[in-house]
This record gives C-alpha cells, structure tokens and sequence, in this order.
C-alpha cells in the first residue's frame, strides 16, 4: 500500500510539472498509467473524452468488468466491446439476467484474444452463443458458464472442439449441457484441462466422468457435489489416472462407499515415489489438499481415515477444514495428525511433572 501511495504522489508532481493545453496532449504512456489507479467504470468514461484517449485506451485495454452494471448490460456490451477488441478477461457476471445471445455474438466477432470469460448467470442466453464463442474465440483457457441453464450438451461438445486450450471451465447448474455426452467430449478435445466443477449436475454418470479421468490427466480441481449418479467407479477412475488432483467435492454422492476412499488412498502410496524423487515440489502439490464427503452416509471411519493418513494436507483440526464430512454422524472418530499430535502432546503432559 506504500508504495501505491508513493507512486500516486509522484505522478501527481509529475502531473503538476506539465502543462497541457488539450486533452490528448498527455501522452500515451501516462495516460494508461493514471487509468490503471481507477475503476472500470472510469475508463469506459475516459475512452469518451476525446479521439486519442479512445483509440490509445482501445488498444491497450485487457481487462474489463462490467459486473457493476445492473441494468441494460446488454446495450453496454453491444456499444462497447467493438471498441476494445485487444481484451484478453471480460468479466460480465450477472444478479439478475441482462445479457442475451446478440451480446456474445458481438463479443466472439470482436475479442479474438479473449482468455477469459465469466457469463455465470445469464440465463436468457441460448446454444447461439456457445456456437459463436466456439468460431470466435478459440483462445478461451478460463469459462465461467455457471447457471447458464438453457445451453444444451451438443453446444458445449461443439464449443470445445474449438476451444481446445481449456483450463478451467465452470458448469455449475448446467443440468441440460453437463452430461456424459458432454464430458466425453471435454475429455477427449481439452487435455489440459486443470479446473471442473459439475455441481448440482444430476445427468453425469460414471461414463462422463471415467472420460475426464481418461482424457484429462492434469485435473487438479474436480467438484462433484449433487451428482447423485455416479458410483465408485468415478473416483477409482480419478485416483489411478488424475495425479495431480487437489480438490475433489462428493458432497451428497451417495452412492461412494468405502471402495472408492480405499482407492484414494492406494493411489497416494503409489505415487508416493515421485514425492522422493522429486524434492522440488511444493507441499501442495503432494496430493488432495481438500475432499467433501458431506453426506456421503455410506462411509465408515476406517477407510476414511485411510484417506487422511494418506494425505497429510486434510485436516479435521478447528480451523483448518480441508476434510470436510458434515452429515456424517458415523464419521466422528476420524481425525488428521494434527488432532494425533495435540492428543499425544497433552497425554504427555502428567509424565512430564515427574
């Protein structure tokens, strides 16, 4: 924050050492420095003040939010976005739905560098839009489609045959476009894919999944809660083909039974090899750093603390929550060594006063 403050004060008494008699006097550089201190808003403003400001801020703006703009969002998208074709993140999340398939058709003709888009909660846009984004904007490595419920299965295959440079993609409530149809599509077209969530998703099977397993090797991300159709043989699936998974959400999978915890657990003493040949990488990277298995009432304490003390990184402890297994009673017992060690420390305690 200080050296925020110093910079602004030293921009300020370089403002005042120069006299400028029009607008577009100041130049280019100091310009998009000064800019870079406000809001979005502001800048959409200042891209009005003259002609120069408009085209030296079209040419160098690549981030933009508009999540601020509770209404007509879709006229500002329209008359905005031909301006700043260099975005890279457009951020367009929504309370209420504004936007429509027009919108994101202007944005796939004119944002061909486009990495980033958030539309979750846009309710009234249709398969238009994914089928626009596939042609125009093969670029995308972060989509946030959230809530989009209208969009179908077929449009999201099609989409990542095009956009096959996916990271992280967000389907959370898209019940009609997230189905095994659409996940052997993912799995197949995005190899590098990193981040998923499938919540609340209730046509995924184990089919879908076991292709992201296969065809998605570096999933670090995968959120499953509500999908109440898959079986154990969604997360063996994981376990022995996606080494690199950190998080994973079962939450109210009630069909995963010890079997699946199991596999968690062997699948670590597997790879536990690479941990000492390897001694560069972090801590985090050595596995699950957090597992819901809230509600999952099939499960018994053995083989979830199997899990436990296969991955040192998930606690039980009081605020370290990385565990998390609310709503189940029968699960009370397990603990992380964390909750081992404190036992030990105080146990140890009356033979210390000896």
């Amino acid at each position: 924050r200080e050296s925020e403050v110093r910079e602004t004060q030293g921009l300020k008494l370089s403002l005042d050492k120069m006299n400028f008699s029009e607008w577009d006097d100041i130049p280019v550089e100091l310009l998009l420095r000064i800019l870079s201190f406000v809001d979005d808003r502001t800048v959409i403003v200042a891209s009005g003040v003259c002609n120069g400001w408009r085209i030296a801020i079209s040419s160098a703006l690549t981030h933009l939010s508009l999540s601020w703009c509770k209404k007509n969002m879709n006229n500002l998208v329209l008359s905005l976005i031909p301006k700043f074709t260099k975005l890279e993140v457009l951020i367009l999340r929504q309370d209420t739905p504004q936007l429509q398939d027009d919108a994101v058709e202007i944005i796939a003709m004119n944002c061909r560098d486009l990495q980033d888009l958030d539309l979750s909660k846009s309710f009234k846009l249709t398969d238009r839009s994914l089928y626009a984004l596939a042609h125009g904007c093969p670029n995308l490595v972060k989509l946030n489609i959230s809530g989009c419920t209208a969009f179908s299965d077929t449009a999201l295959g099609y989409l990542t045959g095009f956009c096959r440079k996916l990271k992280f993609l967000n389907l959370c409530g898209c019940v009609r476009a997230a189905t095994d149809r659409a996940l052997k599509a993912i799995g197949y077209n995005c190899n590098q894919l990193q981040l998923l969530n499938l919540g609340w998703c209730d046509h995924v099977g184990d089919e879908g999944v076991k292709s992201l397993a296969y065809g998605c090797p570096d999933l670090r991300g995968l959120d499953l809660c509500g999908c109440v159709l898959i079986t154990d043989e969604s997360v063996i699936a994981l376990a022995n083909n996606c080494h690199h998974l950190k998080s994973l959400g079962l939450y109210y999978c009630q069909n995963i039974t010890d079997r699946a915890m199991y596999s968690l657990a062997q699948s670590r003493a597997k790879n536990k090899h690479e941990v000492w040949t390897s001694m560069k990488k972090s801590y985090e990277e050595e596995g699950l750093t957090n597992l819901n298995i809230s509600q999952c009432t099939a499960l018994t304490p053995p083989a979830v603390q199997a899990v436990c003390d296969s991955f040192p990184a998930l606690h039980t402890c009081p605020g370290r929550h990385s565990l998390i297994i609310s709503g189940c009673l029968n699960l009370t017992s397990v603990h992380c060594a964390c909750a081992v060690y404190a036992h030990r420390g105080t146990s140890a305690m009356p033979h210390l006063a000896h």
